[in-house]
């Protein structure tokens, strides 16, 4: 069973809010500000989050979809930090951490070609 989560969403930061980069190993808005703390905390919120949803059901988490290129859920390649679209390789805040508990990580771009 799926359990959808938004690491940026209950981040704390506002909704609309500026685009955010990597720069470095800091997360960076369109605007200079460092949004790093937020991102790491919805980061640790939505994998909590996650695993009491799959505890609750008396299911491991298997994998997880998201959003390619993003500064959270970003997989294999992330923005530059230059604002310009250009990629590089990386991962993003949520990605790394559901990587270190090794959840398997997809973008929505390769979920045709991928089963869990």
């Amino acid at each position: 069973s799926c359990y959808p989560v938004c690491p940026e969403g209950i981040s704390g930061l506002p909704t609309p809010r500026p685009p955010a980069e990597y720069v470095g190993d800091k997360v960076i808005d369109k605007e200079g500000r460092d949004v790093t703390a937020y991102f790491v905390k919805g980061a640790e919120a939505s994998l909590a989050a996650a695993r009491a949803e799959a505890a609750a059901r008396g299911e491991a988490i298997e994998g997880a979809i998201l959003k390619a290129n993003s500064p959270s859920c970003g997989s294999g390649q992330i923005y530059d930090g230059s604002f310009s679209g250009k990629l590089v390789p990386g991962d993003g805040c949520f990605v790394k951490m559901l990587k270190a508990y090794d959840i398997h990580v997809i973008s929505e771009k390769e979920i045709e070609n991928v089963k869990f």
